[in-house]
């Protein structure tokens, strides 16, 4: 079958995840997808340069896995053969709830662990083997082409010390990141976006990498004590990772882990889940250490826009930015890349674009809601001052979920796809739950 736009050309601004996720999807429909991205990547570059939480824990969510795996047939094994593993998330994660440890059962939630740096390395490899996709490197893009009427026709774009030049395209996507640029752009033609939403963290990170020995007598993949306003202000996670490591991130509310050796080590001690001190102790070799604030959740309101140019669409970190504590970037950004994948696919012949991005943004606005309540109910909890009544709501009912949890597994299953995305927040309100949570006794469990 062809391509349905065989003779056009799709720009993409932004060479890092979600911009390489959406170029293979763009791959699929489009004879010519040009990467334009600023810093000096190729195909055997890791994390992006650009992206500070690049060096830190990442969680693949099982419903972002499951769309990476349709998108790239294999990547799973491949990361697997490097030491990445896959596992049950109930028997391979001793996971510190609030109220306790969780089951360590059986939940059918297979998920995977790795650095940012080596998913990125494999898929970027990828991306840049298809022989539509066309990478400019070290190019900065200044501004959106506009017709007449209004529709996008391409960027305008140059490398340092050169003039800019006009980059024509039939379908342009904003994937450059929280510091995109597109809302200045279309303020300059006269389109008015809606104040963004944003809800600050406050939460701060520090990361390394350290040796994972193969006779460690571990018997979980990941070790994590989760935060919970307003009582635990202090959590980390420890991933097995590739070729034989642990990456482990501390992070603090309103405080910053340290960097140094001893105190790194100290104030994992400090935590309640004791596997993130153990493994630290037990350390030989270790790489830099990082640190990573500015956690705010950013939402821009592209879906509200009343006039959004045809021919452009937004996605990522350019639209939504969610505080990564809950490990929703990498799946939110494969849910987009598959959305557009699913509405091109759904066009009719000789239906043209015209359309396809005010649609698009709107039907994006629906898919972020969730994940954007999920993490934004939790954070304003750490504001005593500004706690809407829904957010209050669905932490008193969350604490009492975690009570059941610890001790039921069935309903810690049920939180877990949630989590994972592959079931809705509705499983959490089946009758069968929601009269255990109701009944739940006040008196809080101890690990």
């Amino acid at each position: 079958m062809g391509k349905k736009y065989a003779s056009g050309r799709a720009v993409v601004i932004g060479g890092s995840y979600a911009g390489l996720v959406t170029a293979r999807v763009l791959a699929e429909f489009f004879g010519e997808v040009v990467l334009v991205e600023r810093d000096a990547v190729g195909a055997d570059t890791g994390a992006h340069p650009s992206a500070p939480q690049g060096y830190h824990a990442h969680a693949m969510l099982a419903k972002g896995g499951e769309v990476l795996e349709k998108l790239f047939p294999g990547l799973r094994d491949e990361l697997s053969g490097a030491g990445a593993p896959v596992f049950d998330y109930g028997q391979g994660i001793d996971f510190l709830l609030p109220t306790g440890f969780a089951p360590r059962e059986r939940t059918g939630v297979m998920i995977q662990t790795f650095t940012r740096d080596e998913l990125e390395r494999r898929i970027r490899r990828r991306v840049l083997a298809l022989p539509e996709v066309r990478l400019l490197p070290s190019t900065r893009c200044e501004g959106l082409l506009r017709a007449a009427s209004g529709r996008v026709t391409g960027v305008r774009c140059g490398t340092q010390g050169a003039e800019p030049e006009d980059l024509t395209a039939d379908l342009v996507v904003d994937a450059s990141g929280r510091t995109s640029k597109l809302e200045t752009w279309l303020a300059a033609s006269g389109v008015t976006v809606p104040p963004k939403k944003v809800v600050k963290a406050r939460i701060t990170y520090t990361s390394m990498n350290f040796d994972r020995s193969e006779d460690d007598p571990a018997d979980f993949h990941v070790a994590y004590q989760m935060l919970s306003a307003p009582r635990v202000r202090q959590a980390g996670v420890l991933l097995a990772v590739e070729r034989n490591r642990w990456t482990c991130s501390l992070f603090a509310f309103d405080e910053e882990p340290p960097t140094d050796d001893d105190g790194y080590l100290g104030f994992a001690k400090g935590l309640r889940n004791p596997r993130l001190a153990e493994q630290i102790g037990r350390r030989t070799v270790q790489e830099a250490v990082h640190r990573y604030t500015n956690l705010d959740n950013q939402w821009r309101q592209f879906h509200a826009v009343r006039n959004w140019p045809e021919r452009l669409i937004a996605l990522g970190d350019a639209v939504c930015v969610f505080n990564p504590v809950y490990g929703q970037g990498l799946t939110v950004a494969a849910l987009e890349a598959d959305l557009l994948r699913g509405m091109l696919a759904r066009r009719r012949p000789g239906e043209g674009l015209d359309g396809l991005g005010p649609a698009y943004q709107k039907r994006l606005g629906r898919l972020l809601l969730p994940p954007w309540t999920l993490s934004t109910n939790s954070d304003l909890m750490w504001n005593p001052a500004n706690q809407p009544l829904g957010a209050r709501i669905a932490h008193w009912y969350n604490d009492r979920l975690f009570r059941v949890a610890v001790r039921d597994a069935g309903v810690w299953a049920r939180f877990v796809r949630v989590v994972n995305m592959t079931a809705s927040p509705a499983t959490l309100f089946h009758p069968s739950v929601a009269l255990k949570v109701l009944t739940a006794t006040t008196t809080r469990a101890r690990p």
